[in-house]
């Protein structure tokens, strides 16, 4: 029997999906404050997946995992779509697209 070891975050159905093909698998409930590290690494996990297959789904899983950190942190989607608006009104968004090539500053 081959052994493949994850030690990653997953979602709570995941064991379950498993198990569902006959397959045994070992996972742990682990504290708030462990569970955000690997929260933290399973967003870079999902991002660099995004970057390879940009897809709808790919970004769903993002969001997924964004809002397990809002829950674990004592925020809500609300709040940061809040301070989203916020840095759209003061900074713009991205809808012009531009590129920021050099800037030029006097002095240096």
């Amino acid at each position: 029997m081959k052994v493949h070891t994850y030690n990653k975050a997953v979602r709570d159905l995941i064991p379950d999906i498993i198990r569902a093909q006959s397959k045994e698998c070992m996972v742990e409930e682990v504290p708030p404050q462990d569970f955000l590290q690997l929260l933290k690494s399973k967003l870079a996990e999902e991002v660099a997946e995004y970057q390879a297959n940009p897809s709808l789904e790919e970004l769903a899983d993002i969001q997924e995992v964004i809002r397990a950190i809002l829950q674990l942190t004592g925020h809500s989607w609300t709040e940061l779509e809040a301070i989203r608006e916020e840095k759209a009104l003061s900074r713009g968004g991205f809808q012009k697209r531009l590129f920021l090539k050099t800037v030029l500053q006097e002095g240096e």
